[in-house]
């Protein structure tokens, strides 16, 4: 019995998924088994049709980010969005009010909210200060919560780079948590950030996917959001074994990416679109240095964060203040502050180099 078998929900085991119309049959010439209209009125006869139905899991698609991300086409799930992907796998392996999932704290938030909306426990082991004063895991903490009598860990979410700190963790660590947590529970690493975390040196880009013929409990979470800068068409993917993609294929929807977003993700992951990505990244990472070299002098930066990703978390006297000012001045930043262990902090995204120049405008 797989892995992914053991971990499901039980009432998994016996559902036999929705056959939708694509995913039951293929080929034709003749499209007559989806109740569709024969074709998009409100369009021309030149424009794209909109009348089909998409893929259930476009081939094209998934063996493109499996190029890209070094793994085989039956290990990817694409999903609209990094945030569809977290609530198919609580979904898929937390019986509510019965399992829990893992999160160390400051994280990124929903992955507590979708446990809490599907009524599974939440267990919060804070990342403690390292050596290098950097944020890094409490492994013997971790180890005594998955091995708490009562506390059923299904899920283990880990977000490296860190959002919203910004720092990578320390991959014997992330090695050391597989290790520990074995077959009682799927290790989730999402790697939103991941291109940038590569083009500062600080972590190549597939070495946590290259581990999925290792670990069969590993899960990891990737997104056209950041880098590629596709965020408003919500495409993210799931890289896992077969046994687990085919748990999360049980429980996803019918239709999950609609075909322009399939057409658009498609461009994205050509060889021009992945070099356009590259540049865009190169671009963002020298602005990020330069904007933290400019604010390190300020006297209200307490604090620059560490950080490999395309945003900058700063300590400050009174966050809200500062935060309001820029609001008023037309630029938004995040305040952190409601993060455990993060009183005080605001997220400053690094934007175009006249979005920059913008903000350092109204920052004091």
């Amino acid at each position: 019995m797989s892995l992914a078998t053991q971990l499901q929900r039980a009432r998994l085991a016996q559902l036999t998924p929705y056959a939708s119309a694509r995913r039951s049959m293929s080929g034709g010439a003749v499209w007559l088994n989806a109740n569709e209209a024969p074709t998009t009125p409100s369009l021309t006869a030149d424009q794209q049709q909109l009348n089909r139905y998409p893929s259930f899991q476009s081939e094209r698609l998934n063996g493109a980010y499996a190029d890209y991300a070094g793994v085989q086409t039956q290990q990817v799930l694409s999903c609209r969005g990094s945030d569809e992907a977290i609530d198919l796998l609580i979904r898929s392996f937390c019986e509510p009010g019965q399992d829990s999932i893992m999160i160390t704290t400051p994280t990124y938030g929903m992955y507590a909210i979708s446990a809490q909306t599907h009524g599974a426990g939440v267990i919060d082991v804070p990342l403690r200060k390292a050596q290098d004063a950097s944020l890094q895991f409490d492994l013997e903490g971790m180890a005594k919560q998955l091995t708490a009598a009562g506390k059923r860990v299904k899920l283990v979410f880990v977000c490296n780079p860190s959002n919203p700190v910004g720092n990578s963790l320390n991959l014997a660590d992330v090695e050391q948590l597989l290790e520990l947590v074995g077959e009682q529970a799927l290790v989730v690493l999402d790697e939103a950030y991941i291109e940038f975390a590569a083009a500062s040196g600080v972590q190549q880009l597939n070495t946590i996917a290259s581990w999925l013929s290792k670990y069969p409990q590993l899960v990891v979470l990737r997104t056209l959001s950041k880098a590629f800068g596709l965020a408003a068409i919500r495409c993210g993917f799931a890289l896992a074994n077969t046994d687990v993609i085919d748990v999360l294929r049980k429980v996803i929807a019918p239709y999950p990416m609609p075909q322009p977003c399939l057409d658009i993700a498609e461009r994205a992951l050509s060889g021009a679109g992945i070099s356009a990505m590259q540049q865009l990244v190169a671009d963002t990472v020298a602005l990020r240095d330069a904007f933290i070299k400019q604010i390190m002098a300020k006297p209200w930066a307490l604090k620059v964060w560490p950080t490999c990703t395309n945003f900058v978390l700063v300590s400050v006297p009174d966050a809200s203040e500062l935060v309001s000012q820029c609001s008023a001045a037309g630029v938004l930043i995040r305040n952190q502050s409601a993060q455990r262990g993060l009183d005080n902090t605001v997220r400053m995204s690094i934007g175009s180099a006249d979005e920059m120049n913008q903000l350092l405008e109204v920052l004091p």
